[in-house]
C-alpha cells in the first residue's frame, strides 16, 4: 500500500505541475576529458530547420540555448542563429568562422497542444576542426504555456521576439534545460574566463 500511495502521490504531481519530460538518449566521446574539454568551449548555436516553418520558434530555441550556456556552463556561446531548411553540410562550415571552435545544432519538433506544447529535440555538438560529434542528446516532453515561476522569462523573450512566441516559451524552455544540463562543462583558462566576462551574460 505505502509504495502505491508513492507513485501516486508521484503521478498526481506530474498532472498537477502539467509537464512530461525525458531525455531518452545522450552520448559524449569517450576522449572529451582529454581532448574537447580544453578545445571545444567557442560556440555557434544553429536551430535547423525552423519549427513548424516558422522562424520566430527557431530564433526562440537559439535564442534560449545561447544564454542558458554562457550563464549555467563555461562555454563562450559567440553566435545564435536558426535556419530554415534542414543542414546540407554535416561539419556546418558556414558556422564554423573564425574564433568559433564548435556548432550546437539544435533540431526541435514543436505542436501546440490544447493550452501547451509538445516538444521534442535532437542536439548535437559538433566540433569544427574536423566536424566530429562531440555530444548528441535526445529529449522530448510536454508543458502548458502558462506557469508562474517563468512569467518574468516568457516576458522577456515576447519582448524580444514578438508575441507569437508566447506559447513556445516555457515548453522550449524547459526542454532545452533538461538537455543542455547533459552537456559537460569545458575547462577555462584565465584568458578564456576574462572573455566570459565580456560576454556580458
Amino acid at each position: 500500500m505505502g509504495t502505491f500511495k508513492r507513485v501516486g502521490a508521484v503521478l498526481g504531481l506530474m498532472v498537477l505541475t502539467g509537464c512530461a519530460s525525458t531525455v531518452k538518449s545522450q552520448r559524449l566521446r569517450p576522449d572529451y576529458a582529454t581532448v574537447d574539454r580544453q578545445q571545444v568551449k567557442r560556440l555557434a548555436v544553429v536551430t535547423q530547420p525552423f519549427p513548424q516553418g516558422q522562424q520566430y520558434i527557431g530564433d526562440l530555441w537559439s535564442l534560449i540555448a545561447r544564454q542558458w550556456l554562457n550563464q549555467n556552463r563555461d562555454y563562450l556561446v559567440k553566435a545564435n542563429t536558426s535556419l530554415p531548411e534542414r543542414p546540407t553540410d554535416p561539419a556546418f562550415k558556414d558556422q564554423c568562422v573564425e574564433g568559433i571552435e564548435g556548432v550546437l545544432w539544435l533540431d526541435p519538433t514543436v505542436k501546440r497542444v490544447g493550452e501547451g506544447a509538445e516538444v521534442a529535440l535532437k542536439a548535437q555538438l559538433i566540433r569544427c576542426r574536423d566536424g566530429e560529434e562531440v555530444w548528441a542528446a535526445e529529449a522530448g516532453g510536454s508543458w502548458d504555456s502558462e506557469d508562474t515561476k517563468y512569467m518574468e522569462r516568457r516576458e522577456q523573450y515576447v519582448k524580444e521576439l514578438g508575441p507569437d512566441v508566447e506559447p513556445y516559451v516555457v515548453p522550449s524552455y524547459k526542454l532545452l534545460v533538461a538537455t543542455l544540463d547533459t552537456l559537460p562543462n569545458p575547462e577555462l583558462n584565465e584568458a578564456d574566463k576574462d572573455e566570459k566576462i565580456d560576454l556580458g551574460e
